[in-house]
């Protein structure tokens, strides 16, 4: 069986507004996609908040969640530990919250496979501080 996917905020954001300049990529990767999808609530909090600007925006990112598009996967107390952990490794990025969910979520699932257009920064990540992920799209 493949990997979970995480979906990341960018990622998200591109696949629900067409007018981002990665929408096609992020389209085509996901239509191809047959995995599970995973992602957290900050992940949805984040893109609910930069689709507001957008036409239904935020609407369209709650249902895509409603409609099995990703599962949610709630943060425990555990693992809001080892994001306060990431967080302090990775203040001179800085790593943001979102990221930090994503990341604490992947050595959960023992998952590297991001689907994000942040490139720059998931590359410096470390999973359990050893494996690098894997971004898609290409």
């Amino acid at each position: 069986m493949a990997d979970e996917l995480l979906l990341d905020t960018g990622a998200l954001v591109s696949l629900l507004d067409r007018s981002q300049p990665r929408h096609v990529d992020c389209r085509r990767f996901f239509e191809d996609w047959d995995g599970v999808v995973v992602s957290t609530e900050a992940v949805l909090t984040e893109a609910a908040y930069l689709l507001s600007g957008v036409s239904g925006g935020a609407v369209s990112c709650v249902d895509f969640f409603l409609s099995g598009g990703s599962a949610l996967v709630p943060t425990t107390p555990t693992s809001l530990k080892r994001i306060r952990a990431l967080l302090s490794k990775y203040v001179d990025l800085p790593m943001d919250y979102a990221d930090a969910t994503l990341v604490a979520l992947a050595e959960e699932l023992d998952t590297s496979l991001v689907f994000t257009t942040d490139r720059t920064d998931f590359s410096v990540y470390r999973i359990k501080g050893r494996k690098p992920f894997r971004i898609v799209p290409e």
